[in-house]
């Protein structure tokens, strides 16, 4: 009985959980693939107090079971955004799950137990591969993963790194997709709204219900690119955070080149794109002022990688040149690097290299380990510098005295306009005096004194006309006067033929002269 009792006890192992809820001794059960392979036979605390430690006895034919990976968590209900989970436990009670670890792993009997169960067992088929990020974003255990819009996998697990400078994720693709993912595959995040603005308009995508509310990753190879062989279990990968920004990236950077501006850099950050022409050929890769050898060097270094097949292609040059030889010959020919505004709102800047024309004669020169190509002042860093000469020229204007001159100006402009108010005022004054003769009955009867007054001197004017009585007498008045002034002519005549006419009197002649007529009246 001794023998049968100690030949019957399988192995023994202990797992560590953070706590026992829903764990009994002698009555959870510990299962692998939904079959009982053993009881949990004790639950304690732990020497820390800061965890639980339960001992499970495995059934005798389980013993291989208790290897390097295997993994123990407890099946309970759970709920989350993904799925829901143990509804089965609500009935039986919840048990202990095992999932084997590799075939070859050394056998142990200490594990420390998952609070979250694993998205996919170890023993389904499929690719598992590595994402990073820099952010987690609003991917979970269990969001899905879409190939052109189609669910492939989903996320196993989310840590992050020791150093705390990015997030890992487990990601599973189904074995029957596997081959879907290439080496030159990119991953993004899918789970906000995009919204994009272009020549042709505003575009809204959105992703899948299930995507807004989990989250979602999505992968693919970028347009006009080959696909690669496929890639192989434990591949990582970058995880974007949109599709334009893994289009963005989609190359072989080969090259990598300083930038000394001598600019500000406010608004270029890590990863901000490198274009020729608009084409996206390389990225940011640093911005740090280790890159400069002389103390004195106010400088800005920028470190950039680039493809160098992209711009051979969009210079139109041809492949067959060193990659050294061919930048220095394009620097001889104009090319240069300036910063450009790439949204107004952000003020997010991107490098753009091109060639310009009229151009000092430069040459590619090294900075340290780096080629360095020559660097021009963008239109804004321009604009900037003439609007402060602009300001320094206003800052020497005498604004003090003319601020001063505007004072006294505007004191005497108001001493004018109270001037002028009292003049309108006294016009006002006449104008009110003026309106109330007009309105007086005085006024009114003007016109009828004036009418009286031109009839009489109508009337004065009429008796002096040749009709009047004072013309008839001014006639006979002067009748008199002639024939006053001929009594005086002939008196005249005769004291001069005879002086003593006056004394003895005038002979008669006998020859009366006629009296002149009357006249007439």
């Amino acid at each position: 009985m001794i023998y049968r009792s100690f030949s019957s006890q399988g192995p023994i192992a202990q797992v560590r959980f953070e706590t026992a809820d829903g764990i009994a001794a002698d009555k959870t059960e510990v299962r692998c693939r939904s079959v009982r392979v053993g009881v949990v036979k004790d639950v304690k605390l732990a020497e820390d107090l800061n965890s639980v430690v339960v001992t499970l006895e495995l059934t005798p034919d389980s013993d291989g079971l208790l290897r390097n990976g295997t993994n123990f968590w407890v099946v309970r209900p759970r709920v989350s955004s993904t799925d829901i989970s143990g509804l089965g436990t609500l009935i039986t009670g919840a048990y202990i799950e095992l999932d084997p670890g590799p075939l070859d792993g050394l056998e142990i009997n200490h594990f420390n137990g998952a609070e979250i169960p694993p998205a996919t067992n170890r023993n389904i088929p499929g690719r598992r591969l590595k994402l990073t990020a820099n952010e987690a974003g609003s991917l979970t255990v269990g969001s899905p993963i879409f190939y052109r819009g189609f669910e492939v996998g989903r996320i196993e697990s989310r840590t992050l790194d020791r150093a705390g400078s990015g997030v890992s994720y487990e990601a599973f693709i189904q074995d029957k997709y596997r081959d879907l993912v290439k080496k030159n595959s990119r991953f993004w995040n899918t789970s906000g709204i995009d919204i994009s603005a272009g020549a042709d308009g505003f575009k809204l995508r959105t992703p899948s219900f299930q995507a807004m509310l989990s989250g979602g990753a999505t992968f693919g190879v970028g347009d006009g690119i080959e696909p690669s062989d496929a890639a192989e279990d434990g591949t990582t990968f970058t995880l974007f955070n949109s599709e334009n920004e893994a289009n963005e990236f989609a190359f072989n950077s080969t090259i990598k080149v300083v930038l000394l501006f001598d600019q500000s850099v406010r608004g270029l950050v890590k990863t901000a794109p490198v274009e020729f022409r608009g084409i996206p050929i390389g990225r940011v890769n640093d911005i740090s002022f280790e890159y400069l050898k002389e103390p004195n060097d106010l400088r800005i270094p920028v470190l950039i990688e680039i493809d160098p097949k992209l711009l051979r292609r969009g210079a139109g040059t041809a492949h067959d040149k060193m990659d050294g030889d061919f930048l220095s010959e394009e620097v001889q020919r104009g090319l240069r690097a300036t910063l450009k505004i790439g949204s107004i709102l952000t003020g997010s800047l991107f490098v753009d290299l091109d060639y310009y024309k009229n151009l000092q004669a430069a040459t590619l020169i090294k900075v340290g380990n780096y080629d360095s190509i020559p660097t021009i002042s963008s239109g804004l860093a321009q604009l900037e510098s003439k609007f402060t000469a602009i300001l320094d020229k206003i800052q020497a204007l005498p604004l003090d005295d003319t601020m001063k001159k505007f004072g006294v100006a505007a004191d005497e402009t108001s001493v004018t306009l109270a001037e002028s108010r009292k003049a309108l005022k006294e016009i006002q004054e006449a104008t009110a005096a003026a309106r109330k003769m007009m309105d007086s009955s005085e006024f009114a009867n003007l016109p009828k004194d004036m009418k009286k007054t031109l009839g009489s001197l109508e009337k004065s004017v009429a008796s002096m006309g040749p009709d009047g009585a004072i013309q008839s007498d001014l006639l006979r008045t002067l009748e008199e006067l002639r024939a006053a002034l001929r009594s005086m002519n002939a008196v005249a005549t005769s004291i001069d033929e005879k002086p003593n006419s006056l004394l003895f009197g005038r002979e008669s002649s006998g020859n009366p002269i006629p009296k002149a007529p009357k006249a007439k009246r």
